[in-house]
C-alpha cells in the first residue's frame, strides 16, 4: 500500500513540474501570438495579450521545478517589457513593468550561462530603452519639460552613446533654465564631435558667460572650441572680448589683430579694435576722478596718457564707420572721442550721422 501511495506522489509530482514548464510553453505561445496580431489590435487588446502572457511566468517562476529556467524569465523580460513600451496611457503601470522587466533581465543573465537567451534580453532591453523615449517626447508634448528631462536623463544613463538624447534632455533644461545642466549635457554632445558642435560650444560659452557668470568655465571651453575650429571668426572675436574685459590688453590686441587680418572689411573687428584702447581711456579718467583736484600735475599725466590712447582708438572707429556707415556704435564712439578733443565741428558731423540713423 506504502508502495503504491508512493508511486502516486512521485507521478503528481511529475505532473505538476510538468505543468509548469508547459506554463513557459504557452508564454512562448503568448509572444509568438502578440508579435503576430499586435500590429493590428487596439491598445487595450494588445495590453490584455501581454498581460496575459505576463501572467503565464508568474506561474512558471513561482514553482521550485521552474523557478530557475533561464527561458521563464527572459520571457517575463519581454511581456513586462513591452507593456512597458506599449502602455502610453497609464505612466505608473508603464514604470512598474519596466521596473520587472529589470529584475527578470538581471535573473535571465544569472541563470542564462549558456546565452540561449541573448536574442530574447537584447529584445527586453530594447524594449526598455524605447519605453523611456516614449515617456520622455510624451511629456515634451504636454510641455512637461521636467519630467521630460528626467527620462532623457535615464536614457542616456542607460546608454551612454546616443548622442540625440543628451541633445534632447539639454533642450529640456534649456526650456527649465536650468543652465548647469544644459551645459552638462551639450557638452556631452559636443565630446561625440556631433555636426552641431560649433553651435553648441557657442551655446555652452554663452551660458557661462550670461547666465552662470562663470568666466573661466567659458575661457576653457572658448580654448577647447577654437582649437577644434582654427577659423572659426565668432569663437575668436569673444575670446578677444574676453581679454579686453579682463583688461589683458596684449592678449586682446593678438587675438584682434587676428580677426582683422583674416577680415579687413569687418567693420565689427575694427570697433573691437578701437575699444581695446577706448577702454583703457575711461579706466583712467575714473582714476583721474578718485584724485585730489589739487594734485594737478597726476591729472594732467592722466590726461595725456587718456588722450593718446584716444588717438590710438580713434583710426580704428572710423575706419569701424568707413565700413559700415549706419554702425550707430561706431558713430556713438566717435562722437565721444570728438568731445573729448574738444573738436566741435568733427562732433556736429558725427552727431547729424547719428541723426540720419533714427527714423
Amino acid at each position: 500500500m506504502k508502495k503504491v501511495l508512493f508511486s502516486i506522489l512521485l507521478i503528481g509530482a511529475g505532473t505538476l513540474a510538468h505543468a509548469q514548464k508547459s506554463e513557459v510553453a504557452a508564454a512562448k505561445k503568448e509572444w509568438g501570438m502578440f508579435q503576430l496580431l499586435s500590429a493590428n489590435q487596439p491598445l487595450d487588446k494588445s495590453l490584455a495579450a501581454l498581460n496575459a502572457g505576463l501572467k503565464r511566468t508568474d506561474a512558471a517562476i513561482a514553482h521550485e521545478k521552474s523557478k530557475d529556467l533561464p527561458e521563464a524569465w527572459s520571457y517575463r523580460a519581454l511581456f513586462a517589457s513591452a507593456i512597458a513600451v506599449s502602455d502610453t496611457v497609464n505612466v505608473e503601470n508603464s514604470i512598474a513593468n519596466q521596473k520587472l522587466a529589470e529584475e527578470a533581465i538581471a535573473k535571465t543573465k544569472q541563470l542564462d550561462t549558456k546565452g540561449d537567451e541573448k536574442e530574447n534580453l537584447a529584445t527586453a532591453e530594447l524594449n526598455l530603452n524605447n519605453a523611456l523615449k516614449v515617456r520622455a517626447f510624451t511629456a515634451y508634448n504636454k510641455q512637461d519639460f521636467a519630467s521630460a528631462l528626467k527620462y532623457f536623463n535615464e536614457v542616456t544613463e542607460k546608454n551612454p552613446n546616443d548622442t540625440a538624447m543628451y541633445l534632447n534632455a539639454g533642450i529640456m533644461a534649456r526650456n527649465l533654465k536650468n543652465h548647469p545642466e544644459t551645459i552638462r549635457n551639450f557638452k556631452k554632445v559636443i565630446s561625440f564631435n556631433a555636426p552641431n558642435a560649433k553651435d553648441l560650444y557657442l551655446e555652452v560659452i554663452n551660458l557661462n558667460l550670461a547666465e552662470v557668470k562663470d568666466t573661466v568655465a567659458a575661457m576653457e571651453v572658448l580654448k577647447e572650441a577654437s582649437a577644434k575650429f582654427p577659423d572659426e571668426m565668432s569663437f575668436i572675436q569673444t575670446e578677444a572680448q574676453l581679454y579686453i574685459n579682463k583688461g589683458d590688453i596684449a592678449k586682446s590686441e593678438e587675438m584682434l589683430d587676428k580677426l582683422i587680418a583674416k577680415e579687413p572689411t569687418n567693420s565689427v573687428y575694427q570697433y573691437l579694435k578701437g575699444d581695446v584702447y577706448y577702454l583703457q581711456a575711461v579706466e583712467l579718467q575714473g582714476q583721474k576722478n578718485k584724485l585730489d583736484p589739487k594734485n594737478v600735475k597726476e591729472g594732467n599725466a592722466i590726461s595725456t596718457k587718456m588722450a593718446g590712447l584716444l588717438d590710438k582708438a580713434l583710426p580704428f572707429y572710423l575706419k569701424a564707420a568707413e565700413l559700415d556707415p549706419k554702425s550707430a556704435s561706431a558713430l556713438e564712439a566717435l562722437k565721444r572721442i570728438y568731445a573729448f578733443k574738444n573738436d566741435t565741428a568733427k562732433y556736429d558731423e558725427v552727431s547729424a550721422k547719428l541723426k540720419a540713423l533714427t527714423p
